[in-house]
């Protein structure tokens, strides 16, 4: 992944292409009206849409075209390319879109159209341009009476995204007691904590969209009670909110360390945790970083960007190594400790002095800050005292239903049959939790999509490393590495028998993205399962 510049490229598509000069299903990068355009040909339908991703700038060119979508590389947001439509996270905003001209043997592009505001439509199952303002109805037509969402995260804030586009327009509640949710939370450990983006950049929408949309906020707010029963939430303030859905996008929280002095760690999961964070490093030279998990090594990077001397304490032998495998473990600690990280591995911390960290063979590292990233626990104390059937997380079935009709759940708590390895998985990536919010968005609305995208995530260290992970494995038979690990131009695949079942990709963006689609081509082959847990009425 690169940065993109803002200097258009290509040809001036206003002026006309040959036809015959253009294969079908070239992605054709240029400009038009000022703009980055980028025109398409799928026979028989000629598109000119946004060559920018809205996620974070991708080169959407240099993407996959899926039938009449378009993937993005850097981290796998589809478009819709009849209306620029955003029909799949991470991207949350649309693209613009152009109309296209065919003169003899001329195309071009004509002018740009005005999504404008959509009106009277009905339920549509995917493709949905997002309504400038939604025609509010204080008692549903459609769908639920109300819908509730637990949680401002990627999930819940998908969801209530999604609902909007599906054409619901009743009341939509998000309730979250981080005050500044909902927010971009991977930015926050990554360019946000170093230093490199403002905080503005932060917040996926601003206040003015959910206004317009008639989403309802209640930031700072926490749901005590989920009655069953009677379809209600209880919240701290001391009111209530009625459901006709509910969401549960709790979320998870920070294992915390439990030694002498552990009040001085600082945690990083909120915007609320970066801002502390960052208070501290004025009269801070030093950071040790306990557990070198993704985002432990993200806040090293982080902090190391800040000019701090960072050190960081792991058990493993390498860090991430048993998600990433030895090669790729050996990559990541050599580009951290070339930026001047020193590693102490295979040991714990057994202590936090006032500026120090002792581990459990007595050395005591300099630390003038301590942050910890040794893992999270998803909030199930809602979901357990309501009791909804749990299962090392919040059990769902193929549709993100729990065992209560009407109550679905999503993100870090869900934990859901996977349709591609036969398990049941609970995973903690931004992306796998905002697709699973517009699905259960859809199937609030009376549609039976099962959730069955491959998960994706991401990793960002200096402006050096930037690892894309697509699938999932716990175990491996095998690593299969094409290219070269140490120049960082690799495809590590990870096998188990004869199937590739997950791939990790080191500026081959393209190559993940082809995996992706194999993958899910693979599944389509598979008779779909039964159905793991019904919901059950109250």
């Amino acid at each position: 992944m690169t940065e993109q510049s803002d200097e258009l490229t290509g040809p001036d598509l206003t002026q006309g292409l040959e036809i015959s000069s253009i294969r079908p299903g070239q992605l054709i990068a240029g400009h038009a009206f000022g703009e980055p355009v980028m025109l398409v040909h799928v026979e028989p339908n000629w598109f000119a849409v946004g060559s920018k991703c809205t996620h974070y700038g991708g080169p959407l060119a240099e993407g996959v075209l899926v039938s009449e979508s378009i993937r993005c590389p850097w981290h796998h947001a589809c478009f819709d390319l009849h209306n620029g439509a955003a029909v799949r996270a991470p991207a949350l905003n649309d693209l613009p879109t152009y109309d296209v001209a065919i003169e003899s043997d001329i195309v071009r592009v004509t002018r740009k159209r005005d999504h404008g505001q959509v009106k009277g439509e009905g339920h549509r199952a995917l493709g949905s341009c997002a309504p400038e303002r939604v025609l509010f109805e204080e008692k549903a037509t459609f769908g639920p009476e109300s819908v509730v969402i637990i949680g401002g995260g990627a999930a819940g804030n998908a969801c209530a995204e999604m609902l909007r586009r599906e054409a619901y327009r009743g009341p939509v509640t998000i309730i979250d007691p981080d005050p500044d949710a909902p927010y971009d939370r991977p930015n926050i450990s990554k360019d946000y904590l170093a230093g490199n983006a403002p905080e503005e950049w932060l917040p996926l929408h601003p206040s003015e969209f959910y206004a317009a949309q008639h989403i309802e906020i209640l930031s700072g707010v926490e749901v005590t009670q989920i009655d069953i029963a009677s379809n209600t939430v209880r919240l701290s303030d001391g009111s209530s909110r009625n459901y006709g859905c509910l969401l549960i996008a709790t979320g998870a929280a920070p294992i915390r360390l439990d030694v002498p002095g552990s009040d001085r760690i600082s945690y990083l999961r909120s915007l609320r945790d970066c801002r502390a964070i960052i208070g501290k490093l004025g009269a801070a030279k030093t950071a040790v970083v306990i557990g070198a998990s993704f985002i432990g090594l993200e806040v090293a990077a982080s902090l190391v960007t800040r000019g701090l001397k960072v050190t960081v304490v792991g058990l493993e032998t390498l860090p991430l190594e048993r998600v990433l495998g030895t090669e790729l473990a050996s990559l990541v600690k050599n580009v951290h400790e070339q930026q001047g990280v020193t590693f102490f591995l295979g040991r714990k911390v057994t202590a936090i002095e006032e500026k120090s960290v002792v581990l459990d063979d007595g050395t005591r590292l300099d630390g003038d800050l301590v942050v910890a990233g040794i893992g999270v626990r998803p909030n199930l104390q809602l979901a357990e005292a309501a009791g909804l059937t749990l299962d090392n997380g919040l059990a769902v079935n193929e549709f993100l239903e729990t065992s209560a009709s009407g109550v679905f759940a999503a993100g870090d708590v869900a934990r859901w049959p996977d349709a591609y390895s036969d398990l049941r998985l609970r995973i903690e990536h931004w992306v796998v939790a905002e697709r699973q919010g517009q699905v259960v968005a859809r199937n609030m609305l009376g549609a039976r999509d099962r959730f069955d995208d491959i998960p994706f995530f991401w990793s960002a260290h200096y402006d050096k490393l930037s690892i894309q992970y697509i699938g999932h494995v716990e175990r491996w038979d095998t690593i299969r590495i094409d290219g070269d690990v140490t120049k960082m131009d690799c495809a590590v695949s990870y096998m188990v028998g004869a199937k590739r079942r997950a791939m990790a990709t080191i500026n081959r963006d393209r190559e993940n993205l082809e995996t992706e689609v194999e993958l899910e081509t693979e599944l389509l082959l598979k008779p779909p399962p039964p159905v793991t847990l019904e919901a059950m009425e109250a």
